[in-house]
């Protein structure tokens, strides 16, 4: 039976090339044109396989998710939940401005980004952050019950808290601020978490 012929390139490297022009332009602001010729390739190769542009997201996107912004998955295993947040905002400080890839947040860019025709992907990206918020509320509200937070801690509040100065820090990383500026953004967030009260020395 005669074999297939061979793919003239990495299907890997060509996926990191979309993965950076996704990550520049956003998903309606990527062209075909523009992501073949990253890739190098042309458009029958990429539909062959990858499927099409807005598949061809969900690859990059996914890769994102696990490979540059695995750092917010491994916020969540610090042992206090102060702890967590302080590794999720500085983590966003480095992330968004490393100067080994495009400034900013893929997920974020993509969303504002996505008009009516790409409503399934704005859909991913909305579904990826709530799973998230989720895994962050949880590991949130387990930090309340180990008394790493203050009673009555609004758990919801906090977690929005974090995540919209992070997607904030994001929309500034794409506007030009640098690592050090986002740190300060960071460690303003980090004075207004709720912290337990300070006790008493006892009196000798």
């Amino acid at each position: 039976m005669a074999m297939g012929r061979p793919r003239a390139f990495c299907a890997d490297k060509a996926l990191d090339r979309a993965l950076e022009v996704f990550w520049r332009k956003g998903y309606e602001g990527a062209s075909l044109t523009e992501l073949t010729d990253a890739m190098g390739i042309n458009r029958p190769s990429l539909y062959a396989a990858f499927g099409n542009k807005e598949a061809l997201f969900r690859k990059a996107l996914d890769r994102y998710v696990t490979e540059k912004a695995a750092y917010l998955r491994e916020a969540l295993s610090a042992p206090t939940a102060r702890e967590v947040c302080e590794r999720l905002l500085l983590g966003a400080a480095a992330m968004l401005t490393d100067p080994c890839h495009p400034v900013g947040c893929l997920a974020v860019r993509g969303a504002l980004t996505c008009g009516d025709e790409a409503e399934s992907v704005k859909r991913e990206i909305a579904e990826i952050r709530e799973r998230f918020d989720t895994d962050f509320r949880n590991r949130l509200e387990r930090g309340l019950e180990d008394g790493d937070l203050p009673s009555g801690t609004d758990i919801a509040a906090l977690a929005r808290f974090v995540s919209t100065v992070i997607q904030g820090m994001s929309i500034q990383a794409a506007s030009g601020a640098t690592c050090e500026d986002l740190r300060q953004v960071a460690e303003t967030a980090l004075v207004a978490l709720p912290r337990q009260p300070a006790t008493a020395e006892p009196a000798e």
